[in-house]
């Protein structure tokens, strides 16, 4: 496969810098105010907010990873980090004795309880009250154009 490169143009270029540079600057940011306001990475945030979307606050290992988008090794280890700082758990599935829940503890919950509301702060004050809601309409929009294209294209 040895076709040439289809190059960016200037203008596609100005676009994914601009792109990448908001994306590489908020995400900055985020784990900043989360390690400053709660002691959580942006990682711990995320296993939380998945575990505390659920009624019972846990989920199948494998269902953890996809909603994370993460690997088994890095899950197992940030789980295992995790675990240690008593933010989670593990139980055996008792259907399944493959099967492992991860399931977020009383101070898991606290945590993402207390880590919350500065979120909520950074995300409006970065992300939200500075467009329009035309703008974040449009931004909402091409957004879920480019997940559905990747969700088509993953392997």
């Amino acid at each position: 496969m040895n076709e040439k490169p289809h190059w960016l143009t200037p203008k596609e270029q100005h676009a994914w810098r601009s792109f990448v540079g908001v994306h590489q600057k908020l995400l900055s940011r985020i784990e900043r105010e989360l390690q400053t306001t709660a002691n959580l990475s942006s990682a711990d945030y995320a296993v939380l907010v998945a575990l505390t979307g659920t009624p019972d606050g846990r989920l199948r290992f494998q269902a953890l990873l996809r909603a994370v988008e993460w690997s088994q090794s890095r899950a197992s280890h940030h789980i295992a980090r995790m675990a240690k700082r008593g933010l989670v758990t593990r139980e055996d599935c008792p259907d399944d004795g493959r099967g492992v829940y991860v399931v977020v503890t009383p101070a898991g919950r606290q945590a993402i309880e207390a880590a919350a509301p500065h979120h909520v702060a950074t995300v409006r004050s970065v992300v939200i009250d500075p467009l329009t809601t035309e703008e974040l309409d449009t931004l909402a929009h091409l957004c879920q154009r480019m997940l559905h294209q990747m969700e088509q294209r993953s392997p």
